[in-house]
């Protein structure tokens, strides 16, 4: 694995939040390593930030990077301007390549999601009106969620995988959306071309042409896309060459002609994250407010 665009596009955004926006540890609580499911012997955990004042709604943050996810690189300061409005943060890590193949890293964040609905009135937080957020690979995994997310099996043994893992809204940064069209029609990018170096990202089925087509459209949003998908918003740079910022202006256009409530916010100049990033959250905070709580748009 490369950590060279690990390191761009997750720490380096969380580290402009820190020197920008130190969160106080006053006006919110933390519970470290709750333990959202189990594989191959290892736990799945999350991290849940309570604020002083909650509004009874949840903003669920997926920490990935390049589909690497690490507790250290859960960052209080990224969650701010959500804790200032009043929602409780799940940052949920999941399991990371090369050990864990992106289908597999998916099955984890459904997990998570289901996790949190079914525990939603320990929480104070309404089941049905979950956000999902997250930028470039976690961004990936949010509009993943939000156009694959199903309902849980009824009789399953396990009362978590009963529920549903939809979510009601996603707001992101800079996210692949389209593998097989990358930043171009007919560009395959299935561990190939622009994303060689997260090959083990996509394991040994991107091995062979047919295997990344297949592949590609299985864990491409956009082709998920339904007119019941909940309202997603992109905030995207047009200077992004990890990302194309083709990705975003597909995905919003395929959304939009299905009747898909979408948007696209352009950084002019901006490449895969940017040095006031800081800035656009709340734009992200303003779309939960809007989509989750009903509050009129800004």
């Amino acid at each position: 694995m490369n950590r060279r665009h690990f390191l761009l596009s997750g720490l380096l955004l969380a580290g402009a939040l820190i020197t920008a926006c130190p969160a106080s540890a006053a006006d919110f609580t933390r519970t470290e390593d709750v333990i959202y499911g189990r594989k191959d012997g290892v736990a799945l955990t999350m991290d849940v930030f309570q604020p002083k004042q909650p509004n009874g709604y949840g903003v669920i943050f997926m920490v990935s990077g390049g589909w690497f996810s690490s507790h250290d690189a859960i960052t209080p300061a990224f969650y701010e301007p959500f804790l200032g409005r009043g929602y409780t943060v799940f940052a949920v890590v999941h399991g990371s390549q090369p050990k864990f193949v992106v289908t597999e890293i998916l099955g984890d964040v459904n997990r998570a999601v289901r996790f949190i609905r079914h525990n939603a009135a320990n929480y104070g937080v309404n089941p049905d009106k979950l956000g999902i957020t997250g930028a470039s690979a976690g961004g990936h995994l949010s509009l993943m969620m939000a156009t694959t997310g199903r309902p849980g099996k009824p009789h399953a043994k396990d009362p978590v995988d009963r529920e549903s893992s939809a979510v009601a809204a996603a707001a992101c940064f800079f996210p692949p959306t389209d593998f097989l069209n990358y930043g171009k029609p007919g560009e395959d990018a299935v561990g190939v071309g622009v994303l060689k170096d997260f090959k083990p990202a996509f394991g040994p089925r991107s091995d062979t042409p047919e295997g990344r087509q297949a592949l590609g459209r299985e864990i491409s949003p956009i082709y998920h896309l339904t007119s019941n998908t909940p309202p997603c918003l992109i905030i995207h740079g047009d200077a992004d060459t990890l990302v194309p910022i083709q990705q975003a202006e597909s995905f919003v256009a395929k959304a939009k002609a299905m009747g898909v409530t979408a948007r696209l916010i352009v950084k002019h100049g901006g490449q895969h994250g940017w040095p006031d990033i800081l800035k656009d959250i709340p734009s992200l905070a303003d779309w939960f407010d809007t989509c989750l709580r009903g509050l009129p748009a800004k």
